[in-house]
């Protein structure tokens, strides 16, 4: 099958079609003909690092949507398969060696993998998984009730948009953050109070909330900076495992969206709130898979709003 990895890391350029053997789906797992992978800065780090636990070629990629092809039987833990050959899905992939979501074929658990949002295509259900879980799990960790305030910094972004409007679904006052030019994007998807982004944030959440959030999503890894922000006893979850000091009570939450890569009732969760409108799948461009090289660029340029997607 065709692939994209890497043989030596380095920059986008270090990115190549390779010619993989064939995955097949085992017991408790199904293989997806893939039509659309998502690019996210998790595949730029992956295609960056060189990797000690396996040998080279290495693949990228976490997010994918196709069409079911394959089913394994057997399944040792009696965990049916949600999804029959030829549905169409959408999966989250936890990459390992040549075993990521670049490639013409994926094979992921059944937990990992669902039905395509209603109305949407391939191209935009790609977007989907890996954020909306990282999103999910972060507002899990921060466990901020109906009626509490919640801040998002980055929220322009894929996965603060998302914090924002998974947020906003469950009944919480969102502060956010977002440039000038981001302002409108940001106040469409929900959030109730749209503050500038940058070093003055946290002093700015405390005049529109005096005792401070009940918890921070920090999607731009702002860190320590963000403290100010929170009450005392509140939480913050972080990203690229972030964990900062300890003080007024406040703990971290860094969040591994691999801790629920097969949690298929968030999955699907997420598939019905985008289903209903309440989650907005964005694409900021597509590219051949060949030209995996150019998403990454353009990535790692910055001011994405929404995810690239490779094309196969």
């Amino acid at each position: 099958m065709r692939a994209v990895g890497v043989r030596v890391p380095g920059g986008p350029d270090a990115l190549e079609v390779l010619d993989l053997p064939e995955p097949h789906a085992g017991p408790g797992e199904l293989r997806i003909r893939v039509r659309a992978a998502a690019v996210n800065p998790t595949d730029t780090l992956q295609r960056a690092t060189r990797r000690q636990d396996v040998d080279p070629p290495w693949v990228p990629g976490m997010d994918v949507a196709g069409v079911v092809d394959e089913v394994g039987g057997g399944n040792p833990d009696g965990i049916g398969a949600p999804l029959s050959v030829g549905d169409a899905a959408m999966a989250v992939v936890v990459p390992s060696g040549t075993h990521g979501a670049y490639a013409e074929y994926v094979v992921v658990p059944v937990g990992s993998a669902t039905a395509l949002p209603d109305g949407a295509d391939a191209v935009a259900a790609a977007t989907l998984p890996m954020n909306g879980l990282t999103a999910r799990l972060a507002l899990d960790e921060l466990a901020v009730p109906a009626g509490g305030t919640l801040a998002v910094t980055g929220a322009a972004g894929a996965f603060g948009g998302y914090v924002v409007q998974l947020a906003v679904a469950a009944g919480i006052r969102v502060v956010a953050d977002a440039a000038d030019d981001d302002r409108d994007l940001v106040r469409a998807l929900g959030a109730d109070v749209v503050l500038a982004r940058g070093d003055g944030f946290a002093a700015a959440v405390r005049e529109v909330v005096p005792d401070g959030v009940d918890g921070l999503a920090d999607g731009s890894v702002q860190g320590e900076a963000l403290l100010p922000a929170v009450r005392d006893g509140g939480r913050v979850a972080t990203v690229r495992g972030y964990r900062g000091s300890e003080v007024r009570g406040i703990t971290w939450h860094p969040v591994w969206v691999r801790t629920i890569a097969e949690d298929r009732a968030k999955l699907d969760g997420l598939r019905a709130l985008a289903s209903s409108g309440a989650l907005t799948l964005r694409v900021a461009g597509t590219y051949p898979a060949e030209r995996a090289a150019d998403a990454h660029r353009a990535l790692e340029a910055g001011g994405q709003r929404g995810r690239a997607v490779l094309t196969f």
